[in-house]
């Protein structure tokens, strides 16, 4: 459904004035982000935001997949829908829609594809349940999605790999007229908080303590977990998302089939995931990089190390949420 010109051109001045009265920092990969709502984010990104803010109606059965940036987004939303899905199509079928169509096609973002671009999307007509993704920090996903029976599965990376990866992508997908942004320069402002979606830790916390206060409406994952035992946390997430595999689907190996279906080298490989581009202009092959767990060794000084070491520690102490800094 389009927006009507009236309400299109009041949230178009909305969000053109918002930026100048905004706190504002450099960016990784544009001129600058913008502090909004309490986290870090584009300009162009503000006006989506506050639209799906305003006019998103979650439904009960909704299932929404939240991360920071490069914690394994494209692999979770890939596993939930096969998951979902599992009875329509079946997991090593030669004609998976995964094999097809990229991730974040069958999960879109909120924020990045329903509504950006000034469009109000029609989801009434889309079946249930309904799987969305976002980047946007718990207190700032509205209420119709905080006060619903919707369900919210989040991931998060040891933010040590999380930094190095977040790099990684956004110096392939700067603009070309850009200079690529120094490791040192970039590791500075991650420490400060400075990032998309960031600081990571308030962004990791908002969502691991309502996982404590509400374990049935957030399912909190690790990837560093989803990697060393995939199929028991495939099972935590069926389970979760209420659907359950069955011990004859256990015994027939359907667990397995899906991890394989949606592991990193079966999607890296697909022809689907090497052209196009899915999230706004990124194209789909700079989604795959290396999905290694510790892969900061490779990248990372012994000072670096121990100054991320110790904002992890400072900012999530105490909380019951850590990672194990060596791998």
């Amino acid at each position: 459904m389009a927006p009507t010109l009236e309400e299109q051109q009041k949230l178009t001045d909305e969000c053109t004035e918002l930026p100048l009265s905004l706190p504002k920092e450099k960016g990784w990969r544009t001129l600058h982000l913008y502090q909004f709502q309490g986290f870090w984010c584009q300009s162009a990104e503000i006006q989506s935001i506050m639209s799906f803010q305003k006019h998103f109606q979650a439904n009960d059965t909704d299932i929404v997949v939240a991360s920071i940036p490069k914690s394994g987004t494209t692999w979770l939303k890939a596993l939930a829908f096969a998951v979902l899905n599992r009875h329509r199509f079946v997991p090593n079928s030669k004609s998976h829609p995964l094999l097809n169509s990229n991730p974040h096609d069958l999960v879109p973002f909120l924020e990045y594809k329903l509504y950006a671009n000034n469009q109000l999307p029609d989801l009434t007509n889309i079946s249930e349940p309904r799987l969305f993704g976002t980047h946007v920090p718990f207190a700032s996903l509205g209420n119709s999605i905080k006060n619903s029976d919707s369900k919210i599965v989040y991931i998060c990376r040891n933010p040590l790999d999380t930094f190095v990866s977040s790099w990684h992508f956004l110096n392939k997908v700067k603009p070309e007229s850009g200079s690529p942004i120094s490791m040192e320069e970039a590791f500075d402002m991650y420490c400060k908080g400075i990032v998309g979606f960031g600081p990571f830790w308030d962004h990791m916390l908002g969502y691991w303590e309502e996982s404590l206060l509400r374990p049935n409406k957030v399912l909190f994952l690790k990837y560093e977990d989803m990697k060393e035992d995939g199929a028991f946390q495939l099972k935590k997430l069926a389970k979760f998302l209420g659907f359950p595999f069955t011990l004859e689907e256990e015994r027939g190996g359907v667990v397995e089939k899906i991890a394989k279906l949606c592991c990193f080298e079966n999607m890296k490989k697909l022809e689907v995931n090497k052209i196009g581009s899915s999230i706004k202009n990124f194209e789909n092959k700079n989604l795959f990089r290396k999905a290694e767990v510790g892969d900061w060794v490779n990248y990372l000084s012994p000072k670096m190390v121990e100054r991320l070491s110790k904002v992890i520690e400072e900012r999530l102490g105490g909380s019951g949420l850590g990672f194990k800094v060596f791998p």
